[in-house]
């Protein structure tokens, strides 16, 4: 797996970001099964930077927590087979990987949201990557049902990790 981690600004949360990031993308590529070494970009940012990308993607002019950017298509979430016949869109030539997308992450969002919910920043952290992992397979949550199930996965994931909603920061 090449794993990059762009940091484009200065917040720091009170957790090993880069090893946390490996946990949770490892865990989530076990959990679908993914037959592949993966190539992923996760860009940690602030929430101007993230507002000005979200409202450039997505029009929508306020700061979010995370964004997904996948670059398979899949004919079903998480559904792997056939996505060889598109070798030259979805295989990095050099490496081989599958270049599975980019995350991008507003670390100043992480902070805020792991002190309304009351967790703790790596709780937060590793929930948004799992989500966000969710998406780079091809999953949603535009109905009601999507989310539920988006939601059990999420869980389940950080569960495996015992990254859990009753870990609080002291």
């Amino acid at each position: 797996m090449s794993l990059q981690i762009i940091r484009e600004c200065e917040t720091e949360l009170d957790l090993d970001m880069e090893a946390v990031a490996g946990q949770v993308v490892e865990q989530a590529l076990d959990y679908v099964n993914c037959p592949y070494e993966v190539e992923l970009n996760v860009t940690l940012t602030d929430n101007e930077s993230i507002r000005e990308i979200n409202r450039e993607y997505r029009q929508i002019d306020r700061p979010t927590d995370v964004l997904s950017f996948p670059l398979v298509d899949y004919d079903s979430p998480a559904d792997f087979s056939g996505i060889e016949a598109d070798e030259l869109d979805y295989f990095n030539p050099e490496t081989g990987e599958l270049m599975l997308g980019d995350i991008i992450l507003s670390l100043e969002k992480v902070r805020e949201q792991a002190q309304l919910y009351g967790h703790s920043e790596k709780r937060e952290y590793a929930f948004l990557i799992a989500h966000s992992m969710l998406h780079l397979f091809g999953y949603d949550h535009i109905t009601e049902e999507e989310a539920k199930r988006m939601e059990a996965k999420q869980e389940e994931i950080l569960h495996c990790l015992q990254i859990e909603k009753e870990e609080r920061k002291e």
